[in-house]
């Protein structure tokens, strides 16, 4: 029994696959007005997440290849204006130490297998492995 339009309609999914895989990640997200961002601001909050991301062992140790001990950061940190403190604060929120994309690479990985399961399952074609 022949299925009518197989041979389009997998190429239309190798075609779609392909162009989902290529599209480039797009993150959104609310950006916060001017106004509010600066009377939300508050110093002893924003050092204390900062210095919560300092004390993390992979950022302690690439600051001292860096040159800088405790006592240079904390320096420079107490010669930050609030606002950069808070936009550094900020930005700390956005770095991803520590965490890999492992399972969006496992999950790609099991698709592109199946994918081509069913592709020789629907042409035909049988692998056969012989020592």
């Amino acid at each position: 029994m022949r299925i009518p339009f197989v041979r389009h309609i997998s190429w239309y999914l190798i075609i779609a696959m392909f162009i989902i895989g290529i599209a480039p990640k797009g993150e959104a997200g609310l950006a916060p007005s001017g106004v509010i961002a600066m009377s939300q601001m508050d110093r002893a909050t924003d050092i204390e997440k900062i210095q919560k991301v300092i004390e993390m062992k992979m950022v302690g140790d690439r600051l001292e290849k860096f040159g800088l001990t405790k006592g240079d950061i904390s320096k420079r940190l107490d010669n930050l204006s609030d606002q950069q403190v808070h936009k550094l604060a900020l930005q700390v929120d956005d770095l991803k130490i520590g965490k890999g994309d492992a399972l969006g690479v496992i999950i790609a990985l099991l698709v592109i297998a199946l994918l081509v399961v069913l592709l020789l399952q629907l042409t035909g074609h049988r692998v056969i492995v012989t020592k």
